[in-house]
């Protein structure tokens, strides 16, 4: 067997990625790895060569023969091959045209005053209680929830039920917990799917039940959109804290500036890591990409996280600067055909948190050392298990 470098790599610092990409990178920004489960893929650290990759349709999440397929790690999410490999594009976008109109940047705009709303009620809370606080408890879970729960029509009361399930599904340790959560997401919100079309409201899950999709798809889709239009949310939201209240200077220019809060945002969106696994693609053909010949069927992993602090894309790329402006746009949200849908539905709440919370509490700081912050390193969107914040 090869000697390979092998994933998850080591990371001593949870507001840097491990070192080891940036050495990989400068070596060869498409490089032969080892994954979490023993298989062998490529990682692909460099800008310009991720942003290749997602535009490529050669590359999708299927693959021929799924049960033999290499995998980055056993989450029953995206550790794997997903979708059927004849109809996966048609099938993306299919879903593509059905949700753009819905989550457009001006529908999302008309609702950036609901969600300014929710945040100026959730820091009433957070003053009412009173230092310390867990952040994520107060603001960086409940907002994101309130926000997906009215957009696709999901009942707010079941937010505990939901965030269990959620939980289980990001497990990367136990694939049986991971794929049997994923199911009962599949099953619960399929439900409130089905129970649209006999009470109908202005909700994404309403467009879904009168879609013309298998029913399969629908619960696929109706369980994708609500784990992850809540949960990487609640990570950007904690991370975006933390690089400005680690960052003085930066954090004092928004405090003087609020309007500086969408450059803020992209610059978090930029460099927030707060799990390191990586997006699964599959070569449906063989490809040569910057000099590297990919097989078909074999596994490549986009770690955007290091794409996204390439020096070739960015002047001094670990620096946090929230005055970078828009050239080279990061890759948080994918890139052409894999751009995230999601996207402007999470810059409307962290543009609002962004811009609100410095300016009612001006000397919010962390209650404890960032070192001391238990990282959840076996979930996949990773993050801290609390924040607790004082001021």
């Amino acid at each position: 067997m090869d000697v390979l470098p092998q994933l998850p790599f080591e990371r001593p610092d949870p507001l840097e990625i491990s070192p080891a990409f940036g050495t990989l990178r400068a070596w060869e920004p498409i490089t032969r790895v080892r994954t979490g489960t023993g298989d062998e893929a490529w990682l692909v650290t460099g800008y310009e060569e991720a942003r290749i990759i997602f535009a490529d349709g050669r590359f999708g999440r299927s693959h021929p023969t799924p049960r033999t397929a290499p995998r980055l790690s056993n989450s029953a999410l995206i550790g794997g091959p997903s979708g059927d490999f004849a109809t996966e594009k048609a099938a993306h976008d299919r879903m593509r045209r059905l949700l753009a109109p819905a989550l457009s940047a001006r529908r999302m705009r008309a609702l950036s005053e609901r969600v300014q709303q929710f945040v100026d009620e959730l820091l009433d809370g957070m003053e009412e209680q009173g230092p310390p606080v867990d952040l994520r408890a107060c603001l960086s879970i409940p907002l994101p929830l309130q926000v997906i729960c009215e957009l696709l029509g999901v009942p707010y009361e079941d937010r505990d039920l939901f965030r269990s399930i959620a939980e289980d599904m990001a497990d990367l340790t136990d694939p049986k917990r991971s794929a049997s959560a994923d199911a009962a997401m599949q099953k619960y919100t399929y439900g409130i799917v089905q129970a649209k079309l006999a009470h109908p409201g202005a909700d994404i899950y309403s467009d879904l039940a009168v879609a013309d999709l298998p029913a399969d798809q629908v619960s696929d889709i109706a369980a994708g959109l609500l784990f992850a239009g809540h949960e990487t949310t609640v990570n950007q939201i904690d991370y975006g804290v933390l690089l400005l209240l680690t960052n003085p200077v930066q954090l004092e220019a928004l405090k003087q500036d609020p309007e500086l809060a969408p450059a803020a945002v992209e610059e978090v969106l930029r460099l927030a890591a707060p799990s390191e696994h990586g997006l699964l693609r599959y070569a449906r053909e063989d490809v040569e990409i910057a000099g590297t010949t990919i097989r078909a069927g074999e596994a490549v992993v986009l770690a955007t996280v290091a794409a996204n602090r390439d020096d070739r894309a960015y002047p001094d790329p670990d620096r946090f600067d929230i005055h970078r402006g828009p050239r080279n746009p990061h890759l948080g949200f994918g890139y052409a055909i894999h751009h995230c849908l999601g996207a402007n539905l999470a810059r409307v709440e962290l543009r609002a948190v962004l811009g609100t919370l410095f300016q009612r509490f001006p000397a919010l700081r962390t209650a404890v050392p960032v070192e001391e912050l238990t990282a959840r390193s076996n979930h996949l969107t990773g993050g801290f298990t609390e924040v607790p914040v004082s001021w």
